[in-house]
């Protein structure tokens, strides 16, 4: 994917992304830093910690029982990545909650160097 096809997402991002960015950003995660709409081979990962090679997606509605996305994080995942998806009522509705589970998977990749 390209700089132009990221850029371009960036400016689109939907509730649940600008949500997520907003938590996300500056290292407001326990120092951890995340990029977002960051291109990775032939995809645009939602966000990523490329230190630690997670990445997470912010899935809607049209990612119900979607083999493209299996096969995208098998992708990613043959690549090295670690891929969290979570649905966008959950970002938005408990927030907390999906912190805490992108804090322990980071923490358990921190350790596990």
């Amino acid at each position: 994917m390209s700089v132009n096809t990221a850029r371009h997402l960036r400016q689109n991002s939907t509730e649940a992304e600008i949500c997520l960015w907003n938590l996300l950003r500056a290292r407001q995660l326990a120092g951890y830093r995340f990029r977002r709409q960051h291109p990775i081979g032939s995809y645009v990962a939602d966000f990523a910690c490329t230190k630690y090679h997670l990445i997470i997606e912010a899935d809607g509605g049209q990612h119900a029982d979607n083999s493209s996305d299996v096969e995208r994080t098998r992708q990613l995942e043959a690549l090295g990545w670690k891929v969290l998806r979570f649905w966008n009522n959950d970002i938005l509705s408990n927030r907390d909650g999906v912190l805490l589970v992108v804090l322990d998977v980071l923490q358990g990749m921190e350790k596990g160097k």
